[in-house]
């Protein structure tokens, strides 16, 4: 049986089965998707790999970075990485440098590290970079007319079904859905959730102000809740609902509404404003919905899907698929609205629901308003180097 009548086998199996006990959620969970309307291209595969190895004096650009800048962040991965054998030198040398001179550092990078530059498979480099950053949301621990709008936690009757130990093929899939008598259902929508049943009533963390900043929110992924006495609390995804994103952008543009040369988030924000009897409309265009969770007192910055916290600037989301989690990456782009390069190593410590394919990254700018504004306008071509241990195979 190949993939896809799997795929249409469980498809019938998850809307007809009977009844099934919800499973534990599983340890690790894909980050919800990142706004951006970028159509697909078809790519001709011609056998290319991933990852092949180069020469540094091949990596553009890593003479004029600062690679001790990126020496926290890589800390940060070994944390997670410290029991795997081809990364313990590397991890444990570089504790050792936190007040190591530039020079030292990137002297450390090249003894230990072998750069591999990623290609598509049809053997061209170039792909995509966008931008992420952690929102800053006004909001309440109760519902109020200055706070309507719920931010709801991973519900209790949310189903996770996970088909590795069954179909090892289809290991990359998690279904969702819900018990219906003795039936499991795809879960509730996006519609549904924010309809006037409110089928997810006593689920909720907290409320905000904007359905547009919470809408928002779900797609960064993590945010901090800013409540009126000035406390304040970091958010971060706990699960979806496992309906397909879409994006609300492409919508705009398929309908006239604003060109794809405008579009961003801080136009999409505009957009609203002149036209809130619309804004429902424009939000149930995309049937995922992203659930979350308060993280402890303290928490500067959240984790990525590493299980590490990010660090602003320096930490990258990928496709997990064709780039490691915790491996450094060199990073070939442009300043967000500009052509000016920008051109520093980064670690791959995040991955996005729409962080798709071997050249695709998405660059977290930090919290606040200001890195949202980068983060907002950052849709440039990039190139990627990833630095694995020397012991690690090259593919």
């Amino acid at each position: 049986m190949n993939k896809l009548s799997l795929l249409i086998f469980v498809g019938v199996l998850l809307l007809l089965s009977s009844c099934a006990k919800p499973p534990e959620p599983p340890p690790v969970v894909e980050e919800p998707a990142v706004e951006e309307p970028v159509e697909e291209v078809p790519v001709v595969d011609k056998g290319v790999p991933t990852l092949q190895i180069v020469e540094w004096t091949d990596v553009v650009g890593w003479q004029e970075d600062n690679p001790g800048l990126a020496l926290g962040a890589l800390l940060e991965s070994c944390s997670a990485l410290r029991w795997r054998p081809q990364w313990q030198p590397a991890c444990a040398e570089a504790a050792a440098m936190k007040q190591a001179s530039e020079a030292v550092v990137r002297a450390f990078f090249e003894r230990n590290f072998e750069p591999h530059q990623v290609s598509k498979p049809d053997g061209t480099t170039e792909g995509l970079m966008t931008g992420y950053y952690v929102p800053d949301l006004k909001g309440s621990r109760v519902a109020s007319d200055d706070y309507p709008y719920p931010l709801y936690q991973r519900p209790n009757d949310l189903l996770t079904i996970d088909l590795s130990e069954v179909y090892p093929a289809l290991s990359n899939y998690r279904l969702r859905g819900r018990l219906d008598g003795h039936r499991v259902v795809p879960y509730w929508d996006r519609s549904e959730i924010e309809n006037q049943k409110r089928p997810l009533v006593g689920q909720e963390l907290f409320w905000v102000a904007d359905p547009v900043e919470l809408f928002f929110l779900q797609i960064q992924g993590s945010g901090r809740i800013l409540f009126d006495d000035g406390e304040r609390v970091m958010v971060n995804y706990a699960d979806q609902n496992g309906h397909p994103y879409r994006s609300i952008g492409k919508y705009l543009i398929d309908r006239g509404a604003m060109p794809r040369s405008k579009m961003s988030m801080q136009n999409i924000r505009s957009w609203a404003r002149n036209n809130p009897s619309e804004v429902d409309a424009l939000l149930n265009q995309n049937p995922s919905y992203v659930f979350f969770r308060a993280l402890p007192a303290g928490v500067k910055s959240p984790p990525g899907a590493l299980g590490v916290p990010l660090t602003p600037g320096r930490s990258l989301a990928v496709d997990r698929r064709h780039i490691p989690l915790g491996a450094p990456v060199f990073v070939d782009t442009f300043w967000p609205n500009s052509d000016q390069p920008l051109r520093r190593l980064m670690v791959a410590q995040d991955t996005g629901g729409a962080i798709k394919g071997q050249v695709r990254g998405d660059f977290f700018w930090g919290m606040g308003n200001q890195a949202g504004s980068q983060a907002g306008r950052m849709k440039q071509a990039v190139r990627f180097w990833v630095l694995l241990p020397r012991e690690v195979p090259g593919d």
